[in-house]
């Protein structure tokens, strides 16, 4: 009787273990089916078969690759709130410093993307004061100058950069971009002079047309005033020609700052289809 109750523990025995290595299979076969749909794009269907292995998946060994894809799928599908909640719990259920490390960059990324850049370089901060990172300095200053890069802070982008390489390519891109900007205060400041900041930015005809009122109705004032009409040079004064004027002024400041917009949408699309390592 005994043999007999041996011999069934063990048949159970193998029996459970063949179902173990069955179910391992199968979970490995649904991570394999899921990363697929994500290599070919199909992002949100990629979604639905990670979840489906996060619920059947009860030993829980493709936790923390799983909702890193999660993650990664949700932010190719631009849903940058479901991505970093997914990156938050791979974070959690990470096993070494190396998937703890890449998940903390994968939440710096989306906070690149969606200019939260206090948010990203408060963790870059982190990470840099992390002994467990210290190896990771260059990996840390080149988000670090994705980050400013996003902010429209392309000095500050190039210190970051070059800290990993005094002639690295972003680096250089962005010492190019600095200089290429216009000075909003300095626009504000030439039209002091009618004119002088739509000048400075390019924009001559208004420029032109900007003189040219401002001097028919500084001329209409200051006639008005010495044929003694000061009703009238008051109202020409303060109605029109001060109209003109600080017009004069707060169009050169608008002008800079669509200049620079103009300049920087086109250097972010200048580095969406360069070649270069890394981008968010």
């Amino acid at each position: 009787m005994t043999s007999v109750n041996k011999i069934f523990f063990i048949v159970i025995f193998v029996w459970l273990s063949l179902a173990r290595l069955f179910a391992q299979d199968s979970f490995a076969d649904q991570f394999n089916l899921a990363k697929k749909l994500y290599d070919e794009q199909n992002y949100f269907d990629a979604i639905t078969e990670f979840k489906r292995l996060l619920f059947f998946d009860d030993s829980e060994i493709y936790n923390y690759d799983t909702n890193r894809m999660i993650g990664l799928s949700y932010k190719n599908g631009g849903k940058f709130s479901d991505a970093l909640r997914y990156f938050t719990i791979a974070e959690i259920q990470s096993s070494t410093p190396e998937e703890n490390y890449n998940c903390r960059i994968e939440i710096i990324k989306i906070n690149i993307l969606r200019r939260t850049t206090h948010r990203a370089l408060t963790m870059l901060d982190s990470l840099a004061a992390d002994a467990k990172c210290s190896n990771k300095l260059d990996d840390i200053n080149y988000w670090r100058g994705w980050t400013y890069i996003f902010s429209d802070d392309w000095e500050m982008a190039s210190s970051s950069f070059s800290e990993i390489q005094p002639n690295h390519q972003l680096a250089l891109l962005c010492d190019s971009m600095a200089n290429d900007l216009y000075s909003a205060q300095l626009a504000k400041f030439l039209s002091i002079v009618p004119g002088a900041g739509q000048f400075y930015t390019g924009e001559y005809v208004s420029g032109l047309i900007s003189i040219g009122w401002n001097v028919l109705w500084g001329y209409l004032t200051i006639n008005a005033f010495m044929e003694d009409r000061v009703f009238d040079g008051l109202m020409v004064g303060t109605l029109l020609w001060w109209r003109f004027y600080s017009g004069n002024i707060q169009n050169a400041e608008e002008f800079a700052l669509e200049k620079n917009l103009e300049k920087t949408n086109a250097a972010l699309r200048y580095l969406q289809y360069i070649s270069i390592e890394k981008k968010p």
